[in-house]
């Protein structure tokens, strides 16, 4: 084993040279405040930067759907928690076999409108779904509620489709609320099969 040289005092960093790196690594954490979390988490862009990389879109796309997610929650008059590792029991398995669907359900909305599609689960069930939106792009926030408890699987903005499963973490109603914030109709088609009692559909 080898003994390491013990630095000569000369060699330390003097405390100017601390204070300048202190300050450095300070002003440095403002930069990436300013330019990067602000515009990217909160859509706030006081240096304008955060635009041209495309940051600010961003914050404001997850301002908006929490918004959106707040009035689904007053709706419903309850708090739902963001458990996104709650989220996808099993994936589709083909989406263009039509026979496979259980349900197919189809509705329009108009520009400023929203709906809810709820399946009725139980703790446990597996549920898999494909939908398409044509005519424009929508926003949606899937989720579900029931017995006082609340989780959020997945939310989107100007989307025009999506797939994928849903593991019941809880018994209660699990699906989408959907907006079109778009300018023209918008029609969205469906498709579910797996382990629900029901549908429910509110507007």
């Amino acid at each position: 084993m080898f003994n390491a040289d013990k630095p000569s005092l000369e060699e330390l960093p003097s405390s100017a040279q601390l204070l300048r790196s202190t300050v450095l690594a300070a002003v440095s954490a403002v930069l990436i405040l300013v330019t990067v979390v602000l515009p990217a988490e909160y859509g706030i862009d006081p240096t304008g930067a955060g635009r041209v990389l495309g940051l600010t879109e961003m914050g404001e796309i997850k301002q908006q759907l929490e918004e959106e997610a707040e009035q689904d929650r007053q709706l419903h008059g309850q708090s739902s928690s963001n458990l996104l590792d709650a989220v996808f029991g099993a994936l589709v398995g083909t989406a263009h076999a039509q026979d496979a669907w259980r349900d197919t359900v189809t509705f329009t909305l108009d520009p400023g409108a929203y709906i809810e599609i709820k399946m009725v689960m139980q703790e446990g069930d597996q549920a898999q779904y494909f939908w398409v939106a044509e005519g424009g792009r929508i926003n949606f926030d899937l989720h579900a509620h029931g017995g006082g408890k609340s989780v959020t699987y997945e939310k989107g903005r100007g989307a025009t489709g999506g797939e994928g499963g849903i593991l019941a973490p809880f018994a209660g109603e699990h699906g989408w609320f959907w907006r079109n914030r778009d300018k023209s109709e918008i029609t969205v088609t469906l498709q579910l099969k797996g382990d629900y009692s029901e549908i429910v559909r509110s507007e």
